[in-house]
C-alpha cells in the first residue's frame, strides 16, 4: 500500500525535535538522565495526532537503528487495555520471553531490561493516562518514547505537550486536493476554503469530505459546503461531516458500517463484516474497499484483505447502533460473527489433519469461502488475525449473554493455536484463553468446565517454575472435580498435585497424592494409568531413599505394563529396576535385570534406550571387577547411537520415555 505524503505541521513537528535535544530538568541539575525522553502529542481524535507521530519517527528514524516499537493503551471503546497485554505484546515485537501467567512488574522489569541494549523509539498510542505509560518507559536515555493523548499525561515529569487543533489552511487545501484533484479547488478556491472551515481544519474530517467528492466526480466543492452547511450546528466538525456522510449510503452499505463497531477492537476483515451485516463474503469485500475510499475505514498493510476503524469514528458508530438497530437485532450480530470464526478456526485446524482423517473429509463439505487452501495459507490467516482473534475471545468472555458460544469459540481457537503454533509456543496466549474459560465457568457455576480451565492453568505455571501457583490451582480443580463429578478431572488433579510437591521435594506427600490418584484407577480398573503411577510412587521413594518400596512399587508397575502387553513400558520399567537396585546395593541383580531390560527395549525398537542400558551394564561391570566386558558394552552402544544418529533423513526416531505429567491441553468446550 503506497505511503501518502504527510501534509502540513512543520512547526510541531520542529517543536518535537527540539524537545528531543532539549536539556531536561536532569541534566541542569547536573545529573545523567535515568530515563528516555517523552514526548507528547496531544489533541482530540481525528487530528491527526497518529499521522504527526508517525511522521516524527519517520525523520528520527536514522538515529534509532533498533527500530519502532508501536502499541495501543486504549481500545477503540475507551477501555484502557491492560499493562499486561500491552508489555507482552513489547516482548513479542522484541523477540523476548513473557513467560505466561508472569506479572506485570516482572514482565516491565524484562522489558526494560531488553531495551537497555538497544536504541529504539516507542510509540505509545491513544495513552489515557500516566499510569499507562510509566511501566512502559526504557530505563536508558538511549530510546525515544512518544506518547499520543487525548490531554496531558498528568504524573510523568519533564514532558511538554504539543497540542494539536486543524491544520493550517494551505496544508489543509492539499489535504483536500489528494482526493478531489486540483481542478475543482482551483476553479472554486473561496468554497474550498469554506468547506475547511466546516470541516475545523481537521483530517479526519477532511478525509470524509474528500473521500464524498472522490466518489461523486460531478459534484462541486460549493455542492458539498452549501449542504454541509445547512446542517444543524450541533456537535464537533467531525461528527456532522461523518452524518452527512452516512446518510448518503445505501441502507446496506450503512448496515455493514453501523455493525463494524462490533468488529473485536476494530480489527476487520471481509468475513468479520459479511457474518455481522448477513451478507455475502464478497459484498463485505467490495463495500469495505469502498469505505477506504470514503475515508470511514482505513486499509491496512497485510497479506490478507485486512481494515481498521479509526477510533476517532468509534463513538459514531456505537451510537447509530444504539439507536437505529433493536438490541435483539445487534446481539444475533454478535452471535453471527463468533459463529462464522468458530467454522473457519475449525476449518484451520482440520487442515493439519492427515487427508484421510474424518475432520479433513469435514473439511471438504464446507463452502468454499471457510475452506483453506494449505496448512501455510490457514496458518498465514491465524498470525494476521491473532490480535482480532485474542480479541473477539475476550469481548464474547465480557459480553455474559454469549457464553455458550464463548466456550465454543475459545475450544476452536485453542485447538487451532495448538495445531499450527504448539503447545510451548503459543503458552501465553493459551494462559489468557484458559482464565476467560474459568470466568466464564465462574460466572455460570459449571464446575466440570472450571476443573478443565484450573488444570490447563495450572500446567502452564508449573511449566514455567511457578510451582506453589500450580498447587494452589491443582487444588482448586480437585475441588471442582469432585463438584463435577468428574473423574478425569479429579484424578488428574491429584496426580497433578502429587506432581507439584515432588518438585517441591516433598516426598511424603507426593507419594501419598500419587496413591490416592492410584486407588481412584485402580477402582476404575484402569490398569495401564496404574502401571503409570506406580512407577510414579517408585520414583519419589527412590528421591527420598527408601529403596524397598520403590522397589516394591516398580516392581507393581511392570506387573500391570506385562498384564497390558506394553512392550516398550516393560522395557523402560525394567530399566527403572536395574537402577534402584544398583542403588540399594545390589549390582548383581541390577546386573541381570538391566539384561532383561535391554531384551525388552530391542523387542520394542527404543534404540536409545537400548544403548543408555548398555552404558549402564558396562558401569555395572566396572563396579564388578569386569572392565573387559564393560568396554563391548560400552562400544555396541556407541555403535547403536551411532546407526541411529546416520538414519536416513526424514526417517521418524522412535519415542523415548516421556513425562509420566505430560497431558495434552484439553479444551473446555462444552462438548468435550
Amino acid at each position: 500500500m503506497a505511503e501518502r505524503q504527510f501534509l502540513g505541521r512543520k512547526r510541531e513537528l520542529s517543536q518535537l525535535r527540539s524537545d528531543i535535544e532539549r536539556a531536561g530538568l536532569d541534566t541542569l541539575s547536573g545529573r545523567k538522565a535515568p530515563r528516555a525522553r517523552v514526548l507528547l502529542i496531544a489533541g482530540r481524535p481525528g487530528t491527526g495526532r497518529t499521522a504527526l507521530a508517525e511522521e516524527l519517527l519517520r525523520t528520527v528514524a536514522d538515529q534509532y537503528p533498533d527500530g519502532t516499537l508501536r502499541t495501543r493503551l486504549t481500545t477503540p471503546d475507551g477501555t484502557p487495555i491492560p499493562t499486561e497485554r500491552v508489555l507482552r505484546d513489547l516482548l513479542d515485537a522484541l523477540e523476548l520471553p513473557a513467560p505466561p501467567g508472569e506479572n506485570a512488574d516482572d514482565l516491565s522489569e524484562r522489558l526494560r531490561e531488553g531495551l537497555a541494549v538497544r536504541r529504539v523509539v516507542l510509540l505509545l498510542d491513544d495513552a489515557g493516562s500516566a499510569e499507562q505509560v510509566d511501566p512502559l518507559l526504557p530505563d536508558t536515555p538511549d530510546c525515544l518514547a512518544v506518547a499520543v493523548s487525548e490531554g496531558p499525561l498528568t504524573g510523568i515529569p519533564d514532558v511538554r505537550p504539543c497540542t494539536l487543533g486543524g491544520l493550517d489552511t494551505k496544508a489543509a487545501l492539499e489535504f483536500l486536493t489528494r482526493h478531489t484533484g486540483s481542478v475543482r479547488v482551483t476553479c472554486d478556491p473561496r468554497s474550498a476554503e469554506s468547506l475547511v472551515e466546516l470541516c475545523g481544519a481537521e483530517p479526519a474530517a477532511l478525509e470524509i469530505a474528500g473521500g464524498w467528492l472522490a466518489a461523486r466526480p460531478k459534484e462541486s466543492v460549493a455542492d458539498l459546503a452549501k449542504q454541509l452547511h445547512a446542517l444543524e450546528p450541533d456537535g464537533t466538525a467531525l461528527a456532522r461531516v461523518f452524518r452527512f456522510a452516512y446518510e448518503a449510503l445505501p441502507g446496506p452499505a450503512a448496515r455493514i458500517l453501523r455493525y463494524l463497531c462490533l468488529a473485536p477492537e476494530g480489527h476487520v476483515d471481509p468475513h468479520t463484516a459479511s457474518a455481522l451485516a448477513g451478507c455475502s463474503v464478497a459484498a463485505a469485500h467490495s463495500t469495505l474497499d469502498a469505505f477506504v475510499t470514503l475515508g470511514l475505514v482505513r486499509g491496512v498493510d497485510s497479506d490478507l484483505p485486512q481494515y481498521e476503524v479509526p477510533g476517532c469514528l468509534a463513538p459514531f458508530l456505537r451510537g447509530l447502533t444504539e439507536t437505529v438497530d433493536r438490541p435483539g437485532e445487534v446481539q444475533l450480530a454478535r452471535a453471527r460473527m463468533l459463529e462464522r470464526t468458530v467454522r473457519l478456526l475449525t476449518s484451520c485446524r482440520a487442515v493439519t489433519e492427515p487427508y484421510d482423517s474424518p475432520a479433513r473429509k469435514k473439511l471438504a463439505g464446507l463452502p468454499s469461502a471457510l475452506r483453506f487452501a494449505d496448512r501455510e495459507a490457514a496458518a498465514a490467516w491465524l498470525r494476521v488475525r491473532r490480535p482480532a482473534l485474542l480479541a473477539s475471545a475476550r469481548l464474547a468472555v465480557a459480553d455474559g449473554e454469549l457464553d455458550t458460544l464463548a466456550r465454543r469459540f475459545i475450544a476452536a481457537l485453542v485447538r487451532a493455536i495448538v495445531a499450527h503454533r504448539g503447545t510451548e509456543d503459543a503458552a501465553p496466549d493459551l494462559y489468557g484463553l484458559h482464565r476467560l474459560v474459568l470466568d466464564v465457568a465462574e460466572r455460570r457455576d459449571l464446575p466440570r468446565e472450571r476443573a478443565a480451565a484450573l488444570l490447563n492453568l495450572a500446567d502452564l505455571d508449573a511449566r514455567t517454575g511457578r510451582t506453589h501457583e500450580a498447587l494452589t490451582r491443582y487444588r482448586a480443580a480437585l475441588d471442582a472435580g469432585r463438584a463435577a463429578r468428574d473423574p478425569y478431572a479429579t484424578g488428574r488433579a491429584m496426580e497433578s498435585v502429587g506432581g507439584a510437591y515432588q518438585e517441591l521435594g516433598d516426598w511424603q506427600r507426593a507419594a501419598d497424592w500419587y496413591g490416592r490418584a492410584l486407588a481412584q484407577r485402580l477402582t476404575r480398573g484402569e490398569r495401564s494409568d496404574a502401571a503409570r503411577l506406580h512407577g510414579r510412587i517408585a520414583g519419589v521413594h527412590t528421591y527420598a531413599g527408601r529403596y524397598g518400596e520403590a522397589l516394591r512399587s516398580l516392581r507393581s508397575a511392570l506387573a500391570g505394563y506385562r498384564k497390558e502387553g506394553d512392550v516398550p513400558a516393560q522395557a523402560r520399567a525394567l530399566s527403572e529396576l536395574a537402577r534402584v537396585l544398583e542403588y540399594a546395593g545390589r549390582p548383581e541383580e541390577s546386573l541381570h535385570t538391566c539384561q532383561e531390560a535391554v531384551e525388552w527395549a530391542r523387542r520394542a525398537g527404543d534404540v536409545r534406550l537400548q544403548a543408555a542400558l548398555q552404558l549402564r551394564l558396562a558401569d555395572t561391570l566396572d563396579r564388578l571387577g569386569d572392565p573387559a566386558a564393560a568396554k563391548l558394552h560400552r562400544g555396541a552402544a556407541e555403535r547403536m547411537l551411532g546407526e541411529e544418529l546416520a538414519a536416513p533423513e526424514g526417517a521418524e526416531a522412535k519415542p523415548s520415555e516421556q513425562a509420566a505429567n505430560t497431558c495434552e491441553i484439553r479444551s473446555a468446550s462444552a462438548e468435550d
